[in-house]
């Protein structure tokens, strides 16, 4: 049975978290106080006892030059005893229901391992964000500079981000966690996360990507196998999206996942035309994620 986590089962949450995790007790304290939250958390449950959990956290990101709100998937995991059953999966699934249900149409994740792309890509999603190869701007550094003002570092940080298309933003309750969690392990440097997404209102954000390029005319012909809502075709002309409309001139067949891939500009100054004039080539960023 699936159900939101409580006040009861929260310290269930911890020691599922402790045992897959093997996380330091200080660095779950701060994740805990500063992230964790009952309405944000689902578990599988085996009678009273919580044996799969995952948190969606939330989270702003700059799509297609829009702040749109999304789900950050954090700590998916399972009691080892109880993998196989597909708990994990049905979770995932739940968290596609609350996602539509509260207006988000995106959700992220950093998978942990390299072995849950094959899991998380059966699941409609996809990698849109590479690891960084650069160290990102060092917090350390900017603590000194706003020695005795944290908002006025925030505000020096977001900056640095705020206006970057397909961006994960961070508020400045996400900037305090992560000012914490870089101070308990001495400051390291950071870099960009590989990172994937999955899209859970496609034509919300086809109508973002027509809004930022009026003068584009194409339609596609989507398959998504879990959610059938984004199962349809589109025409999307001078910035306006319909569904089922009359097809343009040039017309593409795409499954969910590549055409999320295209949207954020994944790469796509390496495709054939149309594809890399449609869909002009960006540079996704994912960082900072408490990892």
């Amino acid at each position: 049975m699936i159900q939101f986590a409580n006040d009861t089962t929260k310290q269930q949450v911890w020691d599922m978290w402790k045992t897959v995790f093997g996380d330091p007790d200080d660095y779950m304290e701060i994740y805990f106080r500063h992230k964790y939250r009952n309405d944000q958390t689902l578990l599988y449950m085996e009678g009273n006892k919580a044996v799969a959990s995952l948190q969606m956290l939330p989270y702003q990101f700059t799509f297609c030059g829009t702040e749109i709100p999304v789900i950050y998937l954090s700590g998916v995991c399972t009691l080892p005893e109880y993998r196989g059953k597909g708990y994990s999966r049905q979770l995932l699934m739940k968290s596609f229901d609350i996602a539509a249900s509260r207006d988000i149409p995106l959700i992220l994740l950093v998978p942990q391992e390299e072995w849950l792309l094959k899991f998380y890509d059966k699941q409609g999603f996809i990698q849109t964000f590479d690891p960084g190869t650069e160290a990102l701007p060092s917090l350390n550094d900017l603590l000194q500079r706003h020695s005795e003002n944290l908002y006025t570092a925030y505000r020096e940080f977001d900056s640095l981000f705020r206006y970057k298309d397909m961006t994960v933003q961070k508020s400045f309750d996400d900037f305090r966690a992560m000012v914490e969690e870089a101070a308990l392990f001495g400051f390291p440097p950071k870099k960009n996360l590989m990172g994937m997404a999955r899209v859970i209102d496609l034509q919300r954000l086809l109508s973002l990507f027509a809004d930022q390029y009026p003068q584009t005319s194409f339609s596609v012909s989507v398959q998504d196998e879990l959610l059938k809502i984004n199962s349809s075709s589109f025409t999307i002309n001078r910035g306006k999206v319909e569904r089922n409309g009359p097809p343009a001139e040039t017309l593409f067949h795409f499954n969910i996942r590549k055409l999320t891939q295209l949207l954020f500009g994944y790469y796509t100054s390496g495709s054939e035309e149309p594809l890399r004039t449609v869909f002009p080539e960006k540079g996704p960023s994912m960082g900072f994620m408490l990892e």
